[in-house]
């Protein structure tokens, strides 16, 4: 073969692998050096369609701190959300009281007998079960303020006993309500009442509830929970000198 001609065949062929490596590489996808592919997915919220459960555990899964009680941030994380002089320096929580009543409720609800939307009910407060059964603190009196609005909810009639006949209007406001059985009447027209104990746990309150006749003595209904303590003492007190919300008397 001719010298003359062999330099120009190769010459060609290394210019037709340049071509060739030039047009693979422009068929890849050009991005920039620091680009990155973001899914917008991860930013949209729990959709209108979701079920209760799938958004409670999206909040959950957005909020790690939060625990099953509904209180967030770590033991002893300190919160003061009203004023630096506030008495509660426990857990911000995002439930309350209400809400274990709530579940309470149902509990009752579900295993009750004998009682009707035409059955009166009367609530007492919670008795300290380690005590004659005389004595409570301020869950044990917030526990019947929240049956009651619980109990009515569901159409039982609740017999609010505590009122009297009367407003009595004073410098400190207008009352109704009394705690001195000398201005309430002698009778209710009250046929169950639901009550029940108190009794502190190593991880909070444990409340045993239940109905029962007035004059039977029967038990028609029970339900039973546990209320953790920084839920239970996130009620405060409305002066400083009380315990438990409580205060305390010389016999």
């Amino acid at each position: 073969m001719n010298k003359t001609l062999i330099l120009p065949l190769l010459l060609s062929g290394l210019v037709g692998c340049t071509s060739f490596g030039q047009q693979a590489v422009s068929k890849q996808p050009v991005t920039a050096p620091d680009s990155q592919q973001v899914n917008i997915r991860q930013y949209q919220g729990p959709s209108q369609q979701m079920s209760e459960d799938q958004a409670s555990q999206f909040y959950k899964a957005s909020h790690p701190s939060m625990d099953s009680f509904g209180a967030t941030g770590g033991a002893a994380q300190a919160w003061s959300h009203s004023n630096p002089n506030s008495l509660y320096r426990g857990r911000e929580l995002t439930k309350h009281i209400g809400v274990y009543v709530q579940n309470l409720t149902q509990d009752l609800i579900s295993n009750m007998e004998y009682l009707s939307d035409k059955t009166p009910v009367g609530i007492t407060h919670f008795a300290l079960l380690d005590s004659d059964l005389q004595q409570t603190n301020l869950l044990g009196f917030q526990l019947a303020e929240s049956f009651m609005h619980e109990l009515h909810k569901f159409r039982i009639p609740v017999i609010d006993y505590k009122s009297t006949e009367y407003i009595r209007v004073t410098q400190d406001g207008d009352f109704l309500l009394t705690r001195d059985y000398l201005e309430l009447k002698d009778r209710a027209p009250v046929k169950y009442v639901l009550t029940g104990t108190l009794v502190k746990h190593q991880g909070g309150y444990l409340v045993n509830a239940r109905v029962l006749g007035i004059e039977s003595k029967a038990v028609v209904a029970t339900a039973q929970t546990l209320i953790p303590f920084y839920v239970a003492e996130a009620l405060l007190p409305s002066a400083r000198d009380e315990v438990d919300g409580v205060k305390l008397k010389q016999g």
